[in-house]
């Protein structure tokens, strides 16, 4: 078995360096550039920030490698712009683990340029005097040695200093024993640059050595040393010049953010090498472009640092590399393996004879928890070896897994406050400042606005709750072994969801106008909350009604619940009656049916949502032709007098319609106002009658009445049976009033809507030589799949006037039998009658529909629809 180190491409990240790098030798070789202006702006970095375990330390690495040759260079990375020049990687690692101190940063910078095989004598000089007042008796050389410089870089670099500090003791003349002595060349090395002498011409051009050979040398003093080695790369010839690349790596181990010594002074070494470039790689942005830092850092505020500008970040991952180089953005979020980046790191992380160890099923479960994070993928690697050292092969259930070393790496460098917020808002799918404070209990929103800063914390500008949390960070925190020291008992993340659902009960009941999104996007993340931890609903049952009455149905979407998990709270209840009125749109009325008898007959719920239950049971019995079912529940709920009674009382008055009992249907609409949606129950009684125009103008009321009330799935329906209905009187008017009923449905999951829609189009077209027949299998096809049956016999209506336009006698039978076969329950009967009057037919056995007017004035007004329709087809010729 062989195990590798598997690189997975960061094709973007390549990109986005190989841009950077790419402008700043372009900058650097600019006549105008100046090595020793300590006042123009930076843009020598470039930041990838990203959640512990993303990768950042190996792609460091693997950066060092390429930037050294292009031998180590990934094939698909290619041949980067500035290929003639000489690059020189340095990479540093800021880990606690790896104590690397500020002497240590400089002096492998230092050792690094040794390379070059030449004394810089400004800076070694000024070095070599730090080094004896600070480390008197220490051997630079054994120092460089135990610090692993020596195996680096090799033994160059005391030798060359040595051979500066000898150089300028020649130049100045100073006898041998002299010569050997740092303070005595160094103060000889400043008389002679204030004296201007032509002995040390070299160095004279540096005009800040003097003072700083002057300075105390401690370590504030060390910090500014860079500007010398700066300069001293400036003076290489051009057939020596040289760029390092400096790769800080773990960057968030320099210290917090309320002790930033450390950070100060690696600050002042990216300032004052100007010619160098730096590569930044941690867990957090770099800040230093915060004019509130002013103070902490010497250098801060966008006009310092134009590419670490907030306006300037790359918010995303996906985001394209060409877009995030002209932009000029250098704080880069590293984003997650795709999922075939994650299989391709399974796939070539263990393998056997040339094939992977791990197969293609347990790699996949492993990718899809995963969420794309590196860390997770080693870990799980390590759980596969483990297992199969017991002697057992593993199998992919193994995998259905939480690490709990990753809530250990998420949480290392948070304080208490930070790690008591990400708790709370690991129980919320997205959250903002206000939200994240309040489930968290907090009292001020400091603790807050730090973790938001935090790689593991996304952004989203289109949201209504800007932020959510990694999401395998948040189920991992939610779900994993925790054995941190504040880990939470089971009574504090109850008391969380409960402050985490009032919350979102307060950002709802304070919230101003019919915010559609609102409302959905609290109830989404309040239901979990109840469901998971038990709740009481609270103000969840207010926003239930408010999300039916709108009629919109957008979908709720919480995890779904095992077809054999019983509902044991109302919360359960709730939640499988939300959801099952959203899927509605989306499943057969019968799935339907089934859900909503499950719910009314757990006895659950509060006895007012019980009613919205009941009712939407007979809704859907009605759509599927149970019209006993749906008139007893109708019956029941308009009864009970409450929120719904109207709409029950409407849905009576359709029973008795679909029945052909227009009498009696006509009568109650005229009683149910508003509420009972009068108009649009008019407009249906008037239709079957032939009477178009007077349907159209009761539909249109009731548009412009759900208008009035902001009511957007009402508006949408009774546009589309307007459409449906001036479709037979007039084609072309009806395309602009299709065209309306598509644009008010935009948005909106309204199943059998959208059918009315499309049958409207046909009966526009009807009578025309088109695919009228092959448009109506489709719809045929779709509204079998729904259930529901008045919109097919509305399709079948539609086809008989199709087929009678034409005069088409055979087809004409085809669609009457068609229309005579579906499982109405004696509903619909009198459309066969419709059918007749089209065509012009006697009626050998009547529906015994009651018509308001009579069954010959009817019978008149669809003859004449057919006939007016041939006329018009005639003159359209």
């Amino acid at each position: 078995m062989a195990t590798t180190e598997a690189f997975t491409n960061r094709q973007l990240q390549w990109e986005l360096i190989a841009a950077a790098l790419a402008e700043h030798l372009r900058h650097t070789a600019d006549r105008g550039f100046d090595v020793e202006d300590l006042e123009a702006p930076r843009n020598n970095l470039i930041v990838f920030h990203g959640v512990g375990g993303i990768g950042k330390t190996t792609l460091s690495r693997k950066l060092e490698n390429a930037l050294a040759g292009a031998e180590h260079r990934p094939a698909q990375w290619g041949e980067p712009t500035w290929s003639g020049e000489r690059i020189l990687p340095v990479r540093i690692d800021l880990a606690r683990s790896a104590n690397t101190d500020f002497e240590q940063l400089v002096l492998t910078i230092r050792a690094a340029l040794a390379e070059l095989g030449r004394p810089l004598p400004a800076f070694d000089l000024a070095l070599r005097r730090y080094w004896e007042q600070q480390h008197p008796g220490e051997s630079l050389e054994e120092y460089l040695r135990r610090g692993g410089l020596v195996g680096r870089f090799g033994k160059a670099m005391p030798q060359q200093m040595q051979a500066a500090l000898a150089d300028v003791a020649q130049a100045l003349l100073l006898p041998g024993s002299v010569g050997t002595a740092v303070g005595a060349v160094a103060g000889s090395l400043t008389r002679a640059l204030r004296d201007r002498r032509q002995t040390v011409r070299a160095l004279s051009g540096c005009a800040r050595l003097a003072d700083l050979l002057e300075a105390e040398p401690d370590l504030e003093a060390l910090s500014f040393y860079p500007h010398l080695l700066a300069w001293e790369l400036a003076q290489l010839p051009a057939d020596k010049r040289v760029t390092p690349v400096v790769l800080l790596d773990t960057f968030e181990d320099v210290g917090d953010r309320t002790h930033r010594d450390l950070e100060r002074l690696i600050q002042r070494v990216v300032w004052l090498m100007p010619n160098a470039f730096f590569i930044v790689t941690g867990r957090s942005r770099l800040q230093w472009a915060e004019p509130a830092l002013q103070g902490q850092l010497d250098y801060t505020g966008p006009a310092a640092w134009p590419g670490l500008a907030a306006t300037a970040v790359v918010p995303a991952a996906r985001t394209a590399a060409t877009g995030a180089a002209r932009s000029g953005g250098r704080q880069v979020l590293v984003g997650d393996f795709s999922p075939e980046d994650c299989d391709d790191y399974l796939a070539r992380r263990l393998a056997r004879d040339g094939q992977p160890l791990i197969n293609a099923e347990i790699r996949q479960i492993i990718t899809d928890r995963s969420h794309g994070l590196p860390l997770y993928l080693d870990l799980a690697v390590m759980r596969f070896l483990e297992i199969r050292r017991t002697g057992r092969e593993p199998v992919p259930a193994d995998f259905d897994h939480d690490f709990g070393a990753l809530i250990a790496r998420t949480l290392s460098d948070l304080t208490p406050e930070e790690r008591h917020v990400l708790r709370s808002v690991a129980l919320l799918d997205a959250f903002d400042l206000a939200l994240a404070t309040r489930a968290a209990g907090m009292l001020h929103e400091a603790p807050a606005m730090r973790l938001i800063e935090r790689p593991f914390v996304r952004e989203s500008a289109f949201g209504l709750w800007p932020y959510h949390l990694h999401g395998l960070i948040r189920s991992t925190v939610r779900n994993a072994d925790d054995q941190a020291d504040d880990r939470w008992s089971p009574r504090d993340w109850h008391q969380a969801a409960e402050r985490a659902l009032a919350a979102l009960g307060e950002q709802w009941t304070t919230g101003t106008g019919r915010d559609r999104m609102l409302l959905v996007s609290c109830l989404r993340q309040g239901l979990v909350l109840a469901r998971d931890f038990r709740l009481e609903l609270g103000w969840l049952t207010e926003a239930a009604w408010s999300y039916v009455s709108d009629s919109v149905w957008e979908p709720l979407a919480p995890p779904t619940r095992p077809e054999s998990a019983s509902m044991e709270t109302a919360a359960d209840a709730l939640v499988e009656l939300l959801s099952t009125l959203a899927r509605r749109q989306h499943e057969h009325r019968e799935h339907t049916a089934d859900r909503l008898a499950a719910v009314t007959g757990t006895g659950l719920l509060p006895a007012d949502l019980h009613e919205m239950a009941v009712y939407y049971l007979a809704k859907v019995q009605r759509d599927l032709g149970r019209s006993g079912a749906s008139r007893r529940d109708m019956q029941l709920v308009a009864d009970g007098g409450g929120r719904l009674a109207p709409a029950a009382r409407r849905g009576l008055a359709h029973l008795a319609r679909l029945a052909g009992d227009f009498p009696t249907a006509y009568d109650t609409a005229r009683t149910l106002g508003w509420e009972g949606r009068h108009h649009r129950v008019e407009g249906d009684i008037w239709w079957p009658h032939g009477d178009m125009n007077r349907s159209a103008t009761a539909y249109e009321a009731a548009r412009l009445e759900a208008e009035q009330h902001g009511v957007a799935g009402e508006r949408a329906t009774s546009q589309a049976q307007r459409a449906f209905v001036l479709a037979f009187t007039n084609p072309e008017r009806a395309d602009d009033e299709i065209e309306l009923a598509r644009h008010l449905i935009t948005g909106l999951n309204l199943r059998q809507t959208g059918h009315t829609i499309e049958i409207a189009t046909l009966v526009r077209d009807a009578g025309t030589q088109t695919d009228l027949e092959d448009r109506a299998r489709i719809l045929r096809e779709e509204i079998h799949t729904s259930g529901i049956t008045h919109a097919a016999a509305a399709l079948e209506l539609a086809m008989c006037f199709h087929h009678a336009v034409l005069d088409n006698d055979h087809a004409f039978t085809t669609a009457i039998a068609r229309l005579r076969d579906l499982p109405q329950g004696g509903d619909h009967a009198y459309y066969v009658d419709i059918a007749h009057f089209m065509a012009g037919l006697s009626l050998n056995g009547a529906s015994g529909a009651r018509w308001l007017d009579g069954g010959q004035p009817t019978r008149n007004r669809w003859r004449t629809l057919v006939t007016a329709r041939r006329e018009y087809l005639r003159n359209a010729r």
